[in-house]
């Protein structure tokens, strides 16, 4: 199993709870899809569009279950980046983990590379 990640505001993903599918943070609906990064992408991407900001989750998402809405992409650099092309169904999440922001930035739980 391949899992990708979504960095996601706590109060956005208490929304997409609520609403039983997340639509996407106001960056990934400006974009047309949601933003998600391998686990080798992550911590850069925390750094990069996340720095010191509070109040994270971070989503981990099976990437066999976003079937042909899951487009890999260049980005960053040149490399190829999931994204998804339409809302995240819940069904497809692993785990919700806080990401924690301590005095060198963002602090991740292990993950599956």
């Amino acid at each position: 199993m391949t899992l990708i990640y979504k960095i996601c505001e706590r109060a956005l993903w208490r929304e997409a709870t609520r609403a039983g599918v997340f639509r996407g943070a106001p960056a990934d609906r400006r974009d047309g899809y949601i933003h998600l990064s391998t686990a080798d992408q992550v911590v850069e991407t925390a750094a990069k569009h996340f720095t010191g900001q509070p109040n994270l989750l971070l989503i981990a998402v099976e990437a066999a279950a976003l079937g042909t809405a899951l487009k890999w992409e260049p980005a960053r650099g040149g490399a190829l980046f999931p994204h998804l092309y339409g809302a995240l169904a819940l069904d497809a999440v692993r785990w919700v983990k806080e990401l924690a922001l301590g005095p060198e930035g963002h602090m991740f739980p292990d993950l599956d590379r």
